[in-house]
């Protein structure tokens, strides 16, 4: 008997976030839809992505001007740091980023292999890459 667990896909991505409006507007300059929320006790608001993506934005940040404790302070603790989502075309996205004015935060960095990478944050400082993977 396999003790193995079958894992079939990320079902969502969940991004602790403290306006929706703030950040839906920001998730929507990505392609991504508002479905329904808020709901539930947390409250969370789901957004979906043509390309099948779906995140989970649950509003319970107590501000928006604190730093991300995963990626700007000195002292490294553990979690998640940042999504990375398969784009086909860094020079694209980098043009469609500056045109709904989202600033890239980092990048490009060319990864060994071919494959490319951008970073942006949301309103809220989570750290989201755009990562083109090499050509095959």
């Amino acid at each position: 008997m396999s003790n193995t667990l079958e894992i079939t896909g990320v079902a969502h991505i969940g991004i602790r976030v403290h306006d929706l409006d703030r950040a839906r507007a920001f998730y929507e300059q990505l392609g991504f839809q508002f479905v329904i929320g808020p709901v539930g006790p947390e409250p969370v608001a789901i957004l979906s992505h043509p390309a099948g993506v779906e995140i989970n934005l649950i509003l319970n940040a107590a501000s928006r001007k604190t730093d991300n404790i995963l990626m700007d302070v000195p002292v490294k603790h553990p979690g998640y740091t940042h999504v990375a989502l398969s784009i086909a075309d860094i020079e694209g996205a980098l043009a469609s980023l500056a045109a709904a004015g989202v600033s890239v935060t980092g990048g490009p960095i060319d990864f060994p292999g071919g494959a490319r990478a951008i970073f942006v944050r949301d309103p809220d400082r989570n750290v989201i890459e755009l990562n083109q993977p090499a050509a095959k």
